[in-house]
């Protein structure tokens, strides 16, 4: 891509909240790994928040909540979502999600 290219492109800033009780930290810096990837220039900030969350905002929306879904978000998914922003799309809430491993006996 040349530079000219990369000064078209929106600059994503992507906010992950995640619980720090849960140890949630490692799967923010995995899914910071992930959309560095597929889009160099995003700006990803990992932080401590709320107990059971995993919250992903892409420019102050709010694209996925673990809140609500009660399950990590598909991270594959939510680097697209970034992908796309940085390509001027506007932010979307993402659907995919990892599965749940709870078992209850």
């Amino acid at each position: 891509m040349s530079s000219q290219e990369v000064e078209k492109l929106h600059k994503p800033n992507v906010v992950v909240e995640y619980c720090g009780i849960c140890d949630y930290g490692g799967h923010c810096l995995a899914l910071a790994q992930i959309i560095q990837q597929t889009t160099p220039h995003a700006v990803v900030f990992c932080k401590r928040g709320r107990q059971g969350s995993f919250e992903v905002t892409v420019n102050d929306t709010l694209i996925y909540s673990k809140i609500q879904t009660m399950a990590l978000p598909d991270y594959e998914e939510v680097a697209e979502a970034v992908s796309n922003v940085a390509h001027g799309k506007e932010p979307y809430r993402i659907k995919g999600q990892q599965p749940i491993n709870c078992v209850i006996s």
